[in-house]
């Protein structure tokens, strides 16, 4: 992934102006190591941070149409590219990046072609002949985006809240699926998707349309002129990212580059459950496994950067965003530059664990609605920016456009868990790869019950995050929490924890804004709560929170500490007491 920043508008082209703008462009660097680029006019700025996937030779930004009078900066990948360049006869192209179509769709078809792109992607583009401009996000929100405004009356537009934070007024999340206009000083939705107004679908059920709509999905995203594996924990959404690869990669453009023999990474503590399974799966599928371990401590150590990075207090997100942000590291230590991953399963197919107790099929369906519609402020920020950090890019097929279209078409009555005819969560997803005679994964990974990430990767993980805000955040600071936190109260020492770092690094009331809040349970949304009575007492964003589905549930009436026993620093709560509430809801997200 690519960092891009804009200024817009800012009625100062000076040579002082454009130093300022390097600089706010250089924090973004870790986003795009391999290229910075840098295009003024006038009082308009447009930067780039190249991450290098395509065409690494001659693709750097910005980029531009034949004379230069179209100015684009992107951060994504456009997979069909090449089908839309042949659209495109007249136009003469400079490079071979994917991203220099949007240049020349601009300039055949105006604001209308952004529908076009079948793809992830963030963009500012920039018509010097009416000193106009537009921005797009991509449809869910896989690649970040921020807009901002100075009191100069300029337009800031950033990859991430960083880049703009401490120069504008007001800043906010630009929404996925949006795109803004300068002629009309608005944003506006590109994406209307069928599923997007929550009517209930009504189409059956197809194992094999699924299928094919999945496996064209992946192949998609193995366009590639770098090296690249599979994030494979073990779990159904993994697994299948890694079956389908392996099953189409040798005749790839890829594999002729880089050759068929597929690379895979899992991440976990000493013994934790995505590490066997992950293994196991590699196994059967004959990749060049990659096992990254890590430490309750490292986890911690690391707690602060990957705040900074993922730009978030959600404790959901920095529970999960901290194993692959170490993960991440090993990987592009290994020179691999590009991975593909799970994310957006669970919420397409109600695979979270609460999704057992959906009482119809009209709540389960917008239910996944809302989660998906949610996704660029959790499992997408996740993947992306605990993967950016070090340069590294993850692709997430169950995201697909065309994919999801397929999926949320389906009868929802066909997605419900119905344990007395043996369908757990996301039926639907593995009846559909489960091939008796050419088998895509063993039975028993096929069938494994939902693990979020943060659980994944070692029950203890939590245990310890909790274990540490304990020692770090008094009885009495979370008694004052209303009145120092009074947006999005922190109401565990976990969350007050997170939130003191978080505002040391972004302070400003927008960016607190830019974070969701609200109680969940098992990472559902709080209308979702309602599903359960027993759920309002047990809150906590684990799957193990799932209290009478998960196999490794929390105990239904945790112990709790009296207050009492607290001296304002936890010094005097015995360690007997600590392993007590330590071991009370725990966890977090996918992979």
């Amino acid at each position: 992934m690519c960092g891009i920043l804009a200024v817009l508008g800012c009625a100062d082209g000076s040579q002082a102006k454009r130093f300022r703008v390097l600089e706010l462009s250089r924090r973004l660097k870790h986003r795009g190591p391999d290229w910075s680029g840098l295009c003024q006019f006038g009082d308009n700025f447009l930067s780039h941070q190249r991450l290098a996937i395509i065409d690494p030779a001659s693709g750097d930004q910005p980029l531009y149409n034949e004379d230069k009078s179209i100015i684009v900066t992107v951060n994504g990948e456009i997979y069909n590219h090449e089908e839309l360049r042949k659209k495109l006869p007249n136009h003469k192209f400079r490079t071979g990046s994917d991203c220099e179509v949007i240049a020349h769709l601009y300039e055949e078809h105006g604001e209308g072609f952004v529908d076009m792109l079948d793809g992830i992607f963030s963009f500012v583009l920039l018509d010097t002949r009416d000193h106009s401009f537009i921005a797009a996000r991509d449809a869910i929100g896989v690649t970040p985006l921020y807009i901002g405004w100075g009191l100069d009356g300029s337009i800031w537009i950033s990859s991430e809240m960083k880049g703009i934070n401490d120069d504008c007024e007001h800043f906010e999340i630009f929404p996925p699926g949006h795109l803004f206009s300068s002629k009309e000083g608005s944003l506006k939705r590109w994406y209307n998707p069928a599923w997007y107004t929550e009517s209930i679908p009504s189409i059956p059920y197809d194992p094999f349309t699924l299928r094919k709509a999945f496996e064209k999905a992946v192949i998609k995203r193995l366009m590639t002129d770098v090296p690249f594996g599979v994030l494979l924990s073990g779990g159904l959404d993994s697994s299948l990212v890694a079956a389908v690869t392996i099953r189409h990669l040798a005749e790839t453009k890829a594999a002729k580059q880089w050759g068929a023999q597929l690379h895979s990474f899992c991440v976990g503590l000493e013994g934790s459950p995505d590490l066997k399974a992950g293994k196991e799966v590699a196994d059967y599928l004959g990749t060049v496994h990659h096992e990254f371990h890590f430490t309750v401590q490292d986890g911690i150590d690391a707690i602060e950067d990957v705040i900074y990075h993922t730009e978030t207090y959600d404790v959901t997100t920095i529970r999960a965003s901290t194993p692959m942000f170490l993960m991440s590291r090993k990987i592009k230590a290994l020179g691999v530059k590009m991975v593909i991953s799970g994310e957006g399963s669970d919420e397409i197919f109600g695979g979270y664990l609460y999704f057992h107790k959906a009482p119809n099929k009209d709540e389960f369906h917008r239910e996944t609605c809302h989660k998906i519609k949610a996704l660029h402020q959790y499992d997408c920020l996740r993947a992306n920016k605990a993967t950016s950090a070090w340069g590294l890019e993850a692709r997430v097929p169950f995201l697909d456009k065309e994919f999801i279209d397929v999926a949320m078409s389906i009868d929802p009555e066909s997605k419900m868990i119905q344990r007395d005819l043996g369908r757990i969560e996301k039926w639907v997803l593995r009846k559909a790869f489960d091939d008796e005679e050419n088998p895509y994964l063993p039975k028993h990974i096929l069938y494994r019950q939902k693990e979020q990430f943060s659980d994944g990767v070692g029950y203890s993980w939590i245990d310890g995050l909790k274990a540490h805000a304990e020692a770090h955040v008094t009885d009495r600071m979370m008694l004052n929490a209303k009145k120092i936190y009074p947006h999005n109260t922190p109401t565990t020492k976990e969350a007050y924890y997170y939130r003191m770092i978080f505002e040391r690094f972004f302070p400003q009331n927008s960016a607190r804004l830019t974070v969701p809040g609200g109680p969940s349970i098992a990472c559902s949304t709080a209308k979702a709560i309602e599903w359960d009575a027993q759920w309002s007492g047990n809150l906590d964003p684990s799957g193990r929170a799932a209290l009478g589905v998960h196999e490794s549930a929390y105990d239904p009436q945790p112990q709790k500490i009296p207050a009492s026993i607290s001296t304002g620093n936890g010094a005097a709560t015995s360690k007997k007491q600590r392993i007590i509430e330590v071991a009370t809801p725990s966890v977090t997200i996918k992979s």
